[in-house]
Formats: structure tokens, sequence, C-alpha cells
């Protein structure tokens, strides 16, 4: 009965010894599973900071972005509203110029009536030079017929 309750103790004492093994071995696999889980918890934790520093940055990106372009809008807009005047301003220069042109036009026409008047006073200005000649011609030949006469 000894033997067998020896026999016993060490079997019992040999599932013990497996038993801490398996427990030891357990404990190591469960420290490993720790750490990494400790790992990739913190994997994930800079993960996420590292998510809400993009996410903070691209608010602000946008932000940016978004006060461009109501800046750009209103350059726009005051670019669109100088056109505006331009395309106002050039219409009444066009109209102003028309005017002009056709004054022009009427100055041009009324100056070469004008020169067209002045060739015909000219030529009767030749004229009337041409008879006051003849008739001093004539004068003085009667101017001379008195003398003689007298």
């Amino acid at each position: 009965r000894l033997t067998e309750q020896h026999q016993e103790i060490n079997n019992l004492m040999q599932r013990k010894n497996a038993v801490e093994e398996k427990k030891a071995c357990l404990k190591n696999e469960f420290s490993t599973l720790n750490q990494k889980f400790k790992d990739k918890s913190q994997e994930v934790k800079d993960t996420e900071e590292c998510a809400q520093k993009k996410e903070e940055q691209n608010r602000l990106v946008i932000k940016n972005l978004e006060e461009e372009n109501r800046g750009l809008n209103t350059c726009c807009a005051d670019l669109l509203s100088d056109l505006e005047k331009l395309r106002k301003q050039e219409a009444q220069w066009k109209m102003e110029k028309s005017g002009s042109d056709a004054i022009i036009k009427n100055l041009k026409t009324d100056l070469a009536e004008a020169r067209e008047q002045v060739k015909v006073l000219h030529s009767i200005c030749s004229n009337l030079s041409s008879q006051i000649a003849v008739k001093q011609e004539e004068l003085f030949q009667k101017n001379c017929d008195v003398i003689k006469a007298k």
C-alpha cells in the first residue's frame, strides 16, 4: 500500500510539475500576449492621435482655403464690377467717337465746299481783276483823249 501511495504521490508530483510547466508556459504566453496587447493599444492610441492631428490640420487647411476663396470671390466681384464700369465707359466713348466722327465728316464736307467756293470766288476775283484792268486801260485812253481834246 505504501508503494502505491508513493507511486500515486510520484504521479501527482509529475502531474503537478506538468501543470506548473503548463502554467509557466501559459503565464509566458499570457505575458507575451499582454505585451502585444499593450503594444497594439499604444499603436492604436498613437494612430488615433495622428489621425486627430491630421484632422485638425485638414480643418485648418480647409479654413484657410475657405478664407482664401472668400478673398478671391471678393477680388472677382471687384474685377467684374471694374469690367462692367469699363464696358460702360467703352460704350460711352464709342458714342462720343461716333459723334466726333460725324462732326469730322461734316467739317470735311464743309471744308470741301469752302474750298470749292474759294475756287469760284478766286475765279470771279480773277475775272473782276481782268475787267478792272480793261476798264483802267479804257479810262486811261479816255483821259488821254480828254487831254488831247483840251
